[in-house]
């Protein structure tokens, strides 16, 4: 009996290592978005002038994947998808522009949606999650959390991320990697755009036509333990 007790007692030990190798020491997904929309600045666009999506321009599997620089960018980026004219899905609602928080559990919250074809884009809080088809990588986002957990010298270690992205009856579902339940909803109601998450919280945000100057620069994330 304890001969079996050890036996399951490493092989945790040994799962618990491995995820947390994976998520936090595995490669970091390459960097694919493009370096001129990174280094442009995104509080030069007027959000309340959306892109018309008469299919004139380039396809969503023409645009590169975007993801987030190491664990967060350094200031809000230009639109990934600006060059892109492709009608959205038949089961897309248009929830595209720049959101804010005005009521619910994360208040304050700043987010950036957009979109073309059967792609979406959202950019917030440092990070860039790009989901749907593109020309350089999977359907799924691939990209880190955000959120600094532990640095070692100078280099942070903030967790590996993975969710797909789809589209149900105009609301937008996010599961982990592609295959887990339903983490995250966004749906329009009221001309306001809804973020529910798995703990139950509840977010209700409005539109804005120019990004805030206090969002300019994500504020750092995570604990930020000092391991060495």
């Amino acid at each position: 009996m304890i001969r079996w007790l050890i036996s399951i007692l490493v092989l945790l030990f040994i799962g618990a290592a491995f995820l947390f190798w994976a998520i936090f020491f595995s490669a970091r997904p390459p960097l694919t978005t493009d370096p001129a929309t990174l280094a442009g600045d995104g509080a030069s666009v007027n959000y309340c002038e959306l892109p018309v999506l008469d299919g004139s321009g380039k396809r969503a599997v023409d645009i590169a994947k975007g993801n987030t620089p190491g664990c967060a960018y350094s200031h809000f980026p230009l639109p990934i998808l600006a060059e892109c004219t492709e009608p959205l899905s038949s089961d897309a609602d248009d929830i595209r522009g720049l959101w804010v928080a005005v009521a619910g559990d994360k208040l304050g919250h700043l987010e950036r949606v957009e979109q073309c074809g059967s792609r979406v884009v959202i950019t917030a809080a440092g990070i860039i999650h790009d989901g749907g088809p593109n020309s350089t990588g999977g359907m799924n986002s691939n990209d880190t959390e955000g959120g600094v957990a532990f640095t070692l010298g100078d280099r942070e270690y903030c967790p590996r991320t993975s969710a797909s992205m789809t589209w149900d009856k105009g609301i937008l579902n996010f599961r982990p990697f592609g295959i887990g339940p339903i983490v995250v909803r966004r749906y329009l109601e009221n001309e306001q755009l809804v973020w529910e998450y798995i703990d139950g919280s509840v977010t209700r945000m409005e539109r804005l036509c120019t990004l805030p100057e206090a969002h300019r620069t994500p504020a750092p994330r995570g604990r930020r333990i000092a391991l060495w």
